[in-house]
């Protein structure tokens, strides 16, 4: 239901602000001027700050209409000052850390849909495949304005986002707003087990495969490199191109991100990191072997397709391996770190920011395709088109040598007359493929 974290595993010290106690001035002899105080250092929290917070804290106690207990009022101020960092980082207890090893493993009860707090709504960075969340309508740029018919509290979206998850079988009703609209419609969805399939694949045409990827998770690479090899054997002959789908993919782990990447590079850097810490200054590159042995590659992102899919649609782009169609990515482009704090808490907390082979931040800027794709959808037309008239339809036409014979229909895949960026995607990986044809030498006459 949170939008999953890219992750690395890096050692943090632990870093405490360091507080100077300021002691009451002296009275000042009456001819020497009064002494300047000493600036504090930057990173100090004053005396000033200290008592503010323990006033406040104080009068919470002693005034606020029910009782609220010190641990309650110590754990909100910790949410507090996390949640005031950035949108990604926070406090974790128990039940949030299970949560999140269930979103990269693939498997959870809920409603197949990542979100992301924003100006005091939830916002929709992608519905996952085959979830009830996607087959309700949800789509990326959605939001959400409302929960079983009350209202989103702005001061405890974290709260929100886990009223999303329950048990399975159990209802929920979603007040969404849909991109472009000014009304938000209710929706009522049944819970489920949500087991993520993170890769598939099928032939579009004969040569010509199709690649989805929903989510990374820690098997993503091995799964897709599996679900190539599969491929190639039914195609029986080394695939002339294949389309990436990464649209409404809201991320995952770094590690499967460079794996994906690495699948289809032979050498270059993937992705690098940096942060204020040296152990936030990491680079992952590519290792020898590309699984489509050089074949044309074509990437179809979106404005849901976030984090870890934004770092492979940068790297195949900025390493000239692939050709990116559709729409400007979301921009999710920080590193969180899992930093446990004891065996039931821990925090994530935003590192590092990461940057495409080209040097380039994704944060707030997402992934600019090569090819524009308007967000349209293609219909069947009511009627046949009429039948042109062609040289063999003339009365006496000279015979032509092969006139007896209809040549064979390509077989295309279904979704394809549906799909409009998909059956983009697809034109363009076959002028692609020509152009990689290598060329017939002239006969030599004798």
């Amino acid at each position: 239901m949170r939008l999953p974290s890219l992750l690395f595993v890096a050692g943090l010290a632990a870093v405490v602000p360091t507080v100077h106690a300021e002691e009451p001035a002296a009275a000042p002899a009456p001819a020497a001027a009064p002494a300047a105080a000493p600036a504090a250092p930057k990173s100090a929290v004053s005396l000033e700050d200290i008592r503010t917070f323990t006033a406040v804290f104080s009068l919470v106690k002693q005034g606020y209409v029910e009782d609220v207990s010190d641990q309650r009022l110590m754990q909100a101020a910790i949410r507090g000052l996390l949640a005031d960092l950035d949108p990604h980082s926070e406090y974790l207890d128990g039940p949030q850390i299970q949560e999140l090893t269930e979103d990269t493993t693939g498997s959870y009860a809920g409603l197949g849909i990542e979100v992301v707090p924003m100006d005091g709504v939830l916002r929709v960075i992608a519905p996952i495949d085959d979830t009830p969340a996607e087959r309700a309508g949800i789509k990326a740029g959605d939001t959400i304005v409302r929960i079983d018919g009350k209202p989103l509290p702005p001061d405890d979206l974290g709260g929100a986002i886990e009223r999303l998850r329950g048990k399975p079988g159990s209802e929920i009703t979603l007040s969404i707003l849909h991109e472009g609209h000014t009304v938000p419609i209710d929706v009522t969805l049944k819970r489920e087990v949500i087991r993520v399939a993170s890769v598939k694949g099928r032939m579009l045409e004969p040569g010509y495969a199709y690649l989805r990827i929903s989510q990374f998770q820690a098997e993503t690479g091995n799964d897709l490199r599996k679900r190539l090899d599969r491929l190639q054997a039914e195609n029986k002959a080394p695939l002339k191109g294949a389309i990436l789908d990464l649209r409404s993919n809201p991320g995952g782990l770094v590690s499967a991100a460079v794996d994906v990447s690495d699948a289809f590079l032979d050498a270059g850097v993937v992705v690098t990191t940096r942060g204020r810490i040296k152990e936030a200054e990491l680079s992952f590159s590519a290792t020898p072997g590309d699984q489509l042995g050089g074949a044309p590659l074509v990437v179809l992102v979106d404005n849901g397709s976030a984090s870890a899919a934004e770092i492979v649609a940068g790297a195949l782009k900025d390493n000239h391996r692939a050709l990116l169609m559709g729409r400007r990515t979301f921009g999710k482009g920080s590193v969180q770190t899992i930093l446990p704090l004891d065996a039931e808490h821990a925090i994530k907390l935003t590192t590092a920011r990461y940057y495409t082979p080209s040097g380039v931040s994704i944060q707030a800027q997402g992934i600019a395709p090569d090819i524009a794709l308007s967000d349209l959808a293609l219909t069947r037309r009511d009627a046949p088109p009429t039948p042109m008239l062609r040289e063999r339809d003339l009365r006496n036409h000279l015979q032509g040598a092969d006139e007896g014979t209809e040549p064979l229909a390509v077989e295309q895949d279904d979704q394809v007359q549906a799909d409009y960026a998909l059956n983009e995607a697809l034109n363009v990986l076959k002028g692609l493929a020509l152009q990689r044809r290598p060329a017939v030498s002239p006969e030599t006459k004798s």
